[in-house]
């Protein structure tokens, strides 16, 4: 489905070439201030156009339709509209029935026996977090004082990011990347033991993003190779304070009042412009492709700030399920 959350819920929809995209968010507190110009910073970090980024120019304008009256929130379910004004289509048209490696493409002809909308990847493109990002810059509102933040710290297995691109954009290839997330000033206790642990819904949120392919947290895959008394976090007073975080802020699925620490890795971007083999899906013969079309070269570069905004939306849910929240702004 295209819907998760409790108390603080989110629904997603669009197409990456249809009319728009958007958002439905249910169950903001009322009261809350919120304005377009609030939502603006954090969408002009998720726009392409900058060095390695899709060309495509979207203004990503949010059009406020429900929830909102004289600048804040009135309990009802907010709809947050993007539309699609720069499409283009044509690079679409001769790959209808090639699939693209590494894209939704054949699974969504299968799934969708054939009427999916294929321009763009469709509702499977990244276009969609636009709503994310906005959903979560009134979560951010909502958590506050904790607060949230991501940054790319590799691109194509190098710390040198900018070289990276660099290399990519002249070889016309595409890189991945990993992204590093940092939440502050959590309260204790959010989350419960198995099902619904931080990590699981953090994890679940993470990877409804597009080219996400990993999320460790705290020393994640290397505290495989540790012993028991090099990874555990000894505890220095009553406020849950360690002296390492090698849990990543988390014990048992719940937060124990050290930051939030995790890392997701991102796939290098499937679009690519060499010569790759598919299939046919009309003739069942072999066919080559090369992608045209305006993609990213390292797509991490603007998923920081989608990071951001669902790990935001999981925390407000975690904390108005924990009566952290109000329900009426005060």
């Amino acid at each position: 489905m295209d819907s998760l959350g409790r108390q603080f819920r989110v629904s997603i929809f669009g197409e990456s070439h249809g009319e728009c995209v958007g958002i439905l968010i249910d169950g903001c507190p009322a009261g809350i201030p919120l304005s377009q110009e609030e939502l603006s910073f954090d969408l002009d970090r998720r726009k392409g156009g900058r060095k390695g980024t899709t060309s495509r120019k979207e203004p990503d304008v949010p059009l406020l339709k429900t929830g909102i009256f004289e600048n804040r929130t009135t309990g009802s379910p907010i709809l947050i509209l993007f539309e699609n004004t720069n499409v283009d289509s044509r690079a679409y048209e001769d790959i209808r029935f090639t699939p693209r490696p590494g894209q939704a493409d054949f699974v969504a002809f299968h799934k969708y026996g054939g009427f999916n909308d294929y321009r763009g990847g469709g509702p499977f493109s990244g276009r969609l977090t636009a709503g994310l990002v906005a959903a979560g810059v009134i979560a951010k509102k909502l958590i506050s004082p904790a607060m949230v933040e991501a940054r790319i710290i590799e691109a194509g297995g190098s710390h040198n990011i900018e070289a990276a691109v660099s290399r990519a954009v002249e070889e016309e290839e595409s890189i991945g990347g990993i992204v590093e997330c940092i939440v502050k000033g959590l309260p204790i206790g959010l989350g419960e033991p198995f099902f619904d642990s931080v990590e699981s819904l953090i994890s679940h949120m993470v990877f409804s993003i597009p080219a996400i392919v990993g999320i460790e947290f705290g020393k994640g895959f290397a505290a495989a190779g540790m012993t028991g008394k090099m990874n555990n976090d000894e505890i220095l007073n009553l406020h849950g304070k360690t002296k390492t975080n090698n849990a990543g802020g988390i014990n048992g699925g719940i937060t124990n009042g050290n930051d939030v620490a995790f890392k997701i890795a991102v796939k290098p971007t499937s679009s690519i412009r060499a010569s790759q083999r598919t299939i046919n899906l009309k003739t069942g013969t072999a066919a080559d492709i090369a992608v045209g079309g305006r993609h990213d070269v390292c797509i991490a570069l603007r998923i920081p700030v989608i990071i951001e905004a669902v790990t935001a939306i999981i925390f407000a849910d975690l904390m108005l399920m924990a009566q952290k929240i109000r329900r009426i702004a005060g």
